[in-house]
């Protein structure tokens, strides 16, 4: 991981940490690199619904306009959308701005490359040296060659096109409860899913710039689960601020997490012969249960870091089509080049028509064993340094003796915040409660 550049690109408070004046050099600094030597270049820009978009649009297109690139804005957009869009729009990159699941104080910046990958690790060192390093973009055009902004309207109905084609069945006869987040998916999921012929009852539709993640959206299910019970509905979607991720919920007001997801999918897909070498790629903060489920149904899980662009690596690299996280950042990569909330729910609202099985149902396929997430709150400099403690180190391997097999303890700091996430699993959720709360209060007093 880069200095500047997270597992999920720039991100930080914006007009302290995330200024104008970085994201112009962003901008200037990524456009050069990535269009170096090229000619008539064309950068899609999209965004999420938070109110500092504006404001890091203008100082970020300005820093691409100044190496001569053209911006393709796209305004108001999911992630997964800019990556789609790159494609279709022959661009060569996209550049999306937002914090996706954060507080709206946050925002962020993160690219993706002409064929709509995120960016590899090395190409993000490239940019990052000459926003850190002093080192200077040499490139200043002037008259003619300075880049001009175009203003693209229907780039979301490009995308709820290609989305429907990704289905060949309609969802006439189901009702499905939507909580948008207040995100960058208001106007999209609700359109396509009513176009595709479901009943739908939607929340958390009207963004204001400040609402985005605002107790609602997929860190808060309780909403939709409350949707759901609330209208009778068949199953209930929730995104995050930039909808690459989505969490379900079935009929009975359960939780569907990624894991059951990509369960869920993977064997539909074995069964239609559409899944690729018969493989999942999931992570190692994956339940064991998804494990467990997979090797029954004859397929075989393959595990990457944390981390959605790690879970892609590990799909090109041996040409495996489903993967994805826990989270709900699920790649369907016959279909997109990155996690997709609104694709993923349509893969799934399809698998529940095509079989005509209710959510529950094909859910109880996969079995989770308890697991327990405790964050724990640490200094910044000091996150990835828990193994290097034999405190710590002493007592996590204390607690693995404990489990004989049964059970695993897995630490990992986060990527885009301050903390040291804790995940313990086991039989026992009273027993891991207790473990993970006890090692998270030990890493936050030696990692201060």
């Amino acid at each position: 991981m880069g200095r500047l550049f997270g597992t999920d690109g720039v991100r930080g408070i914006a007009n302290k940490e995330l200024t104008c004046e970085l994201a112009y050099k962003i901008g200037r600094a990524g456009a050069y690199v990535l269009t170096k030597d090229k000619k008539d270049v064309k950068i899609v820009v999209g965004m999420d619904t938070r109110i500092s978009g504006d404001m890091l649009e203008a100082a970020l297109v300005a820093g691409i306009c100044s190496v001569g690139a053209d911006v393709l804005s796209v305004g108001i957009v999911p992630t997964p959308a800019v990556a789609y869009l790159t494609r279709e729009l022959k661009a060569e990159a996209g550049v999306v701005i937002s914090a996706s699941h954060n507080p709206v104080e946050y925002n962020g910046i993160k690219f993706f490359g002409s064929t709509g990958y995120k960016l590899k690790d090395e190409v993000e060192d490239e940019i990052e040296k000459y926003i850190l390093d002093g080192k200077e973009v040499p490139l200043s055009p002037i008259g003619e060659g300075v880049g001009r902004r175009t203003i693209i309207s229907n780039g979301i109905e490009m995308y709820e096109h290609y989305l429907r084609k990704s289905i060949n069945v309609d969802f006439k006869g189901l009702k499905i409860a939507i909580d948008c987040g207040n995100g960058a998916v208001y106007k999209a999921a609700p359109e396509l899913i009513r176009e595709l012929g479901a009943d739908i009852e939607v929340i958390h539709y009207a963004p204001n710039g400040v609402n985005i993640n605002v107790n609602c959206g997929s860190t808060k299910p309780e909403e939709v689960q409350k949707l759901v019970l609330d209208t009778g509905a068949d199953m209930g979607i929730s995104f995050d601020g930039d909808a690459d991720r989505l969490i379900a919920v079935d009929e009975k007001g359960n939780i569907v997490d990624g894991d059951h997801v990509m369960a869920i999918c993977g064997i539909h897909l074995k069964k239609k012969g559409k899944l690729k070498q018969d493989t999942v790629v999931a992570t190692v903060m994956s339940n064991m249960g998804l494990d467990i489920c997979l090797k029954k149904e004859g397929i075989s899980i393959v595990k990457a870091k944390v981390g959605d662009r790690y879970v892609l690596e590990e799909m090109l690299n041996s040409g495996y089509s489903l993967g994805g996280e826990q989270s709900g950042h699920i790649i369907f990569l016959d279909h997109n080049t990155t996690g997709d909330g609104l694709l993923t729910a349509l893969q799934l609202i399809s698998v529940i028509k095509e079989t005509g099985k209710k959510l529950s149902e094909l859910a109880e396929a996969m079995i989770s064993l308890p697991q327990v997430l405790i964050n724990a709150k640490v200094s910044n400099e000091k996150k990835n340094l828990y193994m290097e403690d034999e405190i710590i180190k002493k007592e996590i391997e204390k607690l693995e003796e404990k489990f004989h097999g049964e059970g695993r303890v897995l630490i990992r700091p986060s990527g885009t915040e301050p903390l040291v996430r804790v995940m313990i699993e086991g039989k026992d959720q009273e027993e891991i409660t207790t473990m993970a709360q006890s090692l998270a209060h030990l890493i936050e007093e030696r990692l201060k």
